[in-house]
């Protein structure tokens, strides 16, 4: 009887173990599907206040050019473009939205100082993601327009395709963004122990060159200086995150 009940008990108790287990493992399935739920929905509800309101946002966006005159080659070629800047704009403000519905998700688990370290690498991101934004509209686009638009000049009246225009800035928008994640790429190899700053920083004359490569793949235009000013930004990055790396791996910080 005495075996028996073991025996029993032993079931009972991994039964138990097994409920918990799979109940535990739904409900964070649920939690999963509500937090993508709850983004997905910020996304959609991102997308159609953009397109309420895209007459203002097309003219910010025509800003960086001036004496410009636009024109659809067909009758639904405007309609398709501000449908493809509702959605891209969307995309762009609902980040903030799933990041932080992913950290939620995952900061029960951590200890202090990994919350610390994964909330400041985030903000960090989203920063820098802002900051690249700024660079492309301010400094990128401006250049390069203005490049084709003085090599042109007394020659040929400039009339462009708005949906050309959109896509050619669309391309360095998303270049100059995923540039300046580069500081964050090499903070989380060096944290990982795969690459530390200092090795990093000892590799500048590679990376110039690699810079000067990626400045000419990623820029659209084809003007030098457009291609330099993208060039020097990711090697500015590069030294900036190499420093950061060396100092964040300092003892005590991380």
């Amino acid at each position: 009887m005495k075996n028996k009940f073991k025996f029993y008990n032993s079931v009972s108790s991994s039964l138990s173990k097994n409920f918990i287990t799979e109940l535990f493992f739904n409900e964070h399935i649920e939690e999963i599907r509500q937090r993508c739920f709850q983004s997905f929905g910020f996304f959609l509800l991102a997308i159609l206040v953009s397109f309420l309101e895209i007459k203002g946002i097309v003219k910010i966006l025509e800003a960086p050019v001036q004496n410009i005159h636009f024109f659809q080659s067909s009758p639904s070629e405007y309609f398709a473009s501000t449908l493809k800047i509702a959605f891209y704009l969307g995309l762009v403000l609902s980040i903030p939205s799933f990041l932080s519905q992913g950290i939620f998700f995952l900061l029960p688990g951590l200890s202090n100082k990994e919350k610390d370290f994964v909330i400041s690498l985030v903000f960090n991101s989203l920063l820098l993601f802002v900051f690249g934004l700024s660079f492309s509209y301010f400094v990128l686009i401006p250049a390069a327009l203005q490049f084709f638009i003085n090599y042109n000049l007394d020659i040929i009246d400039p009339l462009w395709s708005f949906d050309q225009y959109f896509n050619f800035i669309l391309i360095l928008f998303f270049s100059t963004s995923l540039i300046f994640q580069i500081p964050i790429g090499q903070v989380l190899l060096s944290v990982s122990g795969l690459v530390n700053g200092k090795q990093m920083l000892a590799q500048w004359k590679y990376v110039l060159l690699f810079a000067t490569i990626l400045g000419a793949v990623l820029t659209p235009s084809t003007d030098p200086f457009t291609q330099l000013l993208l060039s020097s930004a990711v090697f500015v990055l590069y030294l900036f995150g190499s420093y950061f790396a060396i100092f964040l791996t300092k003892p005590n910080l991380v």
